[in-house]
């Protein structure tokens, strides 16, 4: 039932989250890699102290946290690849014509990220446009954000047999677990938790907005997934986050459209 609006999602990730705090602080950049300690006890180091450097930066840089273990690994990865390097050259292998080609392919395509990234530190993406796709996503988001439960059943006449039930005291979490469909929250008694009606497909978000607190759904709601009936376990103020909590993930999803914007922009000078 999700939807991917980009500036709704960033802001939506940081109200169910509570992340404020975490998005709002800038990361911290990696530290200056060395090698290992032990190096020198290793045997043989095919690479450079730039390379094992550059790599070892790239792993902390995806979350791994330095340790004797990752650069052992680090030196071990780069030795290998270095041998077997060197055997390919050794049997003339970088001299083919398929492999040149390759080569001069990755080469092309280091050069395209790097200028991306140069580009994007000179040509950062207006702060107007980042506030204008927050004032967007906040309007969108309102000011409130709902419990909810939810069945889901393949067709139309199973929703209003549950509505009836329901309507005849039934509990809602017993026939969630009974008849659902959503695998998500079938178990949990059909538990979403609390969420933002923005986060689901319109239909779904409109009848969280429609429906009373403590009440469920009068009529059946229809999607692409199926037959849903809801009910609206509490409501309370949103938790929207300030611009400058939201931010980072603004602009990190805003750079996706920048940069394809100054793609557009080079090919048409290039005539392609």
């Amino acid at each position: 039932m999700k939807r991917t609006t980009i500036a709704v999602a960033a802001m939506a990730a940081l109200c169910s989250t509570g992340a404020f705090a975490q998005a709002a602080a800038p990361a911290k950049p990696a530290a200056a890699a060395k090698a290992p300690a032990n190096a020198a006890n290793a045997g043989k180091m095919l690479y450079t102290q730039q390379q094992f450097d550059m790599v070892l930066k790239q792993q902390l840089a995806k979350g791994a946290q330095d340790s004797p273990q990752l650069r052992t690994a680090v030196q071990e990865q780069l030795n290998t690849v270095a041998m077997l390097a060197g055997e390919a050259k050794k049997q003339g292998l970088d001299k083919q014509s398929e492999v040149k080609t390759q080569l001069d392919l990755n080469a092309e395509g280091i050069l395209a990220n790097v200028y991306v990234g140069d580009w994007l530190k000179k040509n950062p993406v207006p702060e107007a446009e980042l506030k204008k796709d927050y004032d967007t996503a906040k309007a969108q988001m309102g000011d409130k954000e709902y419990k909810v439960r939810h069945i889901l059943v393949d067709k139309e006449d199973e929703a209003k047999e549950i509505i009836s039930e329901l309507q005849k005291g039934a509990k809602f979490d017993a026939l969630a677990k009974a008849r659902s469909k959503d695998p998500g929250s079938k178990d949990k008694g059909g538990e979403l938790g609390w969420t933002l009606p923005t986060n689901f497909v319109k239909p779904f978000g409109d009848a969280i907005k429609a429906t009373p607190k403590g009440k469920f759904s009068a009529e059946p709601v229809h999607t692409q997934f199926g037959w849903h009936v809801l009910e609206v376990e509490d409501v309370r103020s949103a938790k929207v986050p300030t611009f400058d909590e939201a931010k980072p993930q603004l602009e990190q999803r805003a750079q996706q459209q920048w940069i394809e914007k100054h793609v557009q922009e080079l090919r048409a000078k290039h005539g392609i």
